[in-house]
């Protein structure tokens, strides 16, 4: 299997976990169908859109490719309807989303490479192609976006692209490094959930009461 076509399976496989996301959220938030397959859509294409353009691959692959945007809309319409069975699973938009970032996270870091994007560059592409469709999602859905929270988000999909940039200057940017990428972004993602891990927050401190007004 060539690179190009773990590249392209890898993007597809992360369409389909992020429209699945963002449906299963505009689900939540009790939206049509329209506005499932919207948000589903928008989720999953919102950061591959922003990668393209930012490595001046035009048109996005995503207009390019009909496979992506026909991926993403069917996707979120079997969530549509299939979303009784899916409401069980009360971490199902946590475990998509983790696994749509992994994957993002590497196809992007990866992409940007291959334009000739220097390392530190390329990992800036690669995480904030992993958190722009979970932004798009929350936004378009009310809710304060995940990558804002104190919450270990894009943290995650940063560590993971730096770990694809360390393999691919070691020339071991294989299927198999890869995999483990993606499962290092998962991994940190979902223990730093389960364990409450978040980034610091400035303490502000409260205002004075009681002070003394000016002497008469």
């Amino acid at each position: 299997m060539t690179t190009s076509t773990v590249l392209l399976v890898a993007d597809l496989t992360g369409v389909a976990v992020f429209a699945a996301s963002g449906a299963s959220a505009a689900v939540a938030k009790r939206l049509d169908l329209f506005g499932v397959a919207f948000v589903g859509v928008v989720a999953a294409l919102g950061g591959g859109i922003f990668r393209d353009l930012v490595i001046d691959e035009v048109p996005p692959l995503a207009f390019a490719d009909w496979r992506y945007a026909v991926t993403a809309a069917a996707i979120a319409a079997a969530v549509f309807w299939l979303h009784p069975q899916l409401a069980r699973l009360r971490t199902t938009v946590l475990v998509l989303d983790a696994a749509g970032l992994g994957l993002f996270t590497v196809t992007g870091t990866l992409k940007a490479l291959d334009a000739h994007v220097p390392p530190v560059g390329a990992c800036m592409i690669g995480m904030l192609t992993a958190i722009g469709g979970g932004l798009g999602r929350d936004l378009l859905t009310g809710e304060i976006p995940v990558v804002l929270r104190r919450e270990i988000y894009a943290l995650a999909a940063l560590a993971g692209s730096i770990l694809v940039a360390v393999l691919s200057a070691y020339g071991q940017a294989h299927p198999v490094g890869l995999i483990l990428a993606v499962a290092l972004v998962i991994v940190l993602r979902l223990v730093s959930l389960g364990r409450r891990w978040s980034a610091p927050v400035a303490t502000l401190r409260p205002p004075r009461t009681g002070t003394r007004g000016p002497r008469g």
